[in-house]
């Protein structure tokens, strides 16, 4: 019943997810005749600059292609913008075994779309393909400009050309920008982003930072209480014991997970660790003519601290719902727990501890506004005795649980 369950659950919510991943949201394109066309854009926060996207001019239409070829501008609400421009593209490598002797860069003239990172009286504009990172700037009315940097080598050591914070000392003229502002500052987007804005925010400019509203919170810390439903067989190698077949049992479970989101693919990606604590116990009682009152008891105490490590991928329905799917691999703690043998009068006849090996699950959930969830888990069968080679032990878990997001 609890794979049935599990298995009927996992493919709804799988057949859920594939409408949630071509939801598509407002946006714009202009095109070669400088037309501007509203339509529904598939947002898939690229990783590098694309040259490629995917459009519906309504939700009931069909999916269609725009590329750098035909379009020269598109954007997605106030999230995301891209412009198509000549600029010139640095490709100098930052790899060691590539990098140059040269402190210049090496400019080569390539039609781009550039990622819109601020829009104001001072522009700033990034360009990535795989490992290359490059930014660019404009001026009110002047044309955007690579702003210059580059790893090289000088002997055996790697120098930097550091230009850039030249470049914006000149040009960003305003008197709360001084060279102590830029003397340090990274070839990054938060520092040189911040800049852009004080410069704006300086010159009374009405300015635009396209991404505001993402979300920049990469960690979540959640509690999770819920409930196990777990199922022990015990098989003896012996011909003369029976297996001994454990009740299912119900209990209560304590975790409390952190997450670290990943930053790219719209925060579709995540891993996490969640240490929680479970128990099980149980007790059979079998007929075995070797011992005195021809009874066997056998009693299972299993306490855990589990610390199951794991990918979670996020399919998003809208704003505020999404469904997750969840593969973990699984690490026990254990205390006080044993497997016990006694004679139906009590005296004991042996006791083994728990000795749990690595095991894997699978997890199926459903997050509302980023602060509670709803999942349930499926642990394989794991051996958890296997120290004790007269006995193969098989158990399995179907978990339940509810989540409340801290922070």
């Amino acid at each position: 019943m609890r794979k049935q369950t599990f298995n009927l659950v996992l493919a709804m919510l799988l057949s859920a997810s594939s409408v949630a991943q071509i939801i598509f949201e407002k946006g714009y394109f202009i095109d070669e005749s400088n037309q501007k066309t509203e339509c529904l854009i598939k947002n898939i926060d690229w990783k590098n600059n694309p040259k490629v996207f995917k459009y519906k001019r309504s939700q009931d239409q069909a999916v269609q292609k725009a590329s750098i070829e035909s379009v020269k501008e598109f954007a997605i609400g106030d999230d995301v913008k891209y412009i198509r421009v000549n600029v010139a593209v640095d490709r100098s490598s930052d790899e060691v075994n590539s990098m140059s002797y040269d402190r210049e860069p090496v400019f080569r003239e390539e039609r781009v779309l550039l990622k819109v990172l601020i829009e104001g009286k001072a522009s700033l504009f990034q360009y990535k393909d795989g490992d290359l990172t490059r930014f660019f700037y404009k001026m009110d009315g002047a044309e955007i400009q690579p702003l210059v940097y580059k790893r090289y080598l000088d002997g055996n050591k790697i120098e930097q050309n550091n230009l850039f914070r030249q470049q914006l000392l000149a040009d960003l003229k305003c008197p709360s920008i001084a060279w102590e502002d830029v003397e340090s500052l990274e070839y990054a987007n938060l520092g040189l982003e911040d800049v852009f804005i004080q410069y704006n925010e300086c010159q009374d400019a009405i300015y635009t930072k396209y991404g505001a509203n993402e979300k920049k919170d990469l960690f979540n810390l959640t509690i999770r209480p819920g409930f196990n439903h777990s199922h022990l067989i015990m098989k003896s190698a012996s011909s003369d014991l029976p297996d001994i077949d454990f009740d299912k049992n119900t209990n209560f479970r304590l975790g409390l997970e952190a997450e670290f989101i990943l930053p790219y693919t719209n925060n579709k990606w995540g891993l996490f660790i969640e240490p929680t604590y479970r128990y099980y116990q149980a007790e059979q009682t079998i007929a075995d003519d070797n011992v005195v009152g021809k009874l066997l008891v056998s009693k299972v105490d299993y306490r855990a601290v589990e610390l199951p490590l794991g990918a979670r991928h996020y399919f998003f329905l809208n704003h505020k719902t999404k469904l997750f799917t969840d593969v973990f691999s699984l690490f026990d703690f254990h205390t006080n727990s044993y497997y016990r043998f006694e004679r139906i009068d009590g005296s004991k006849l042996n006791s083994l501890k728990v000795l749990s090996n690595l095991y894997f699950g699978l997890g199926v959930g459903l997050k509302q506004q980023d602060k509670y969830s709803f999942g349930m888990r499926y642990h394989l069968n794991r051996e958890i005795f296997a120290n004790f080679l007269a006995w193969d032990s098989r158990y399995q878990t179907f978990s339940i649980y509810f989540g409340y997001a801290v922070f």
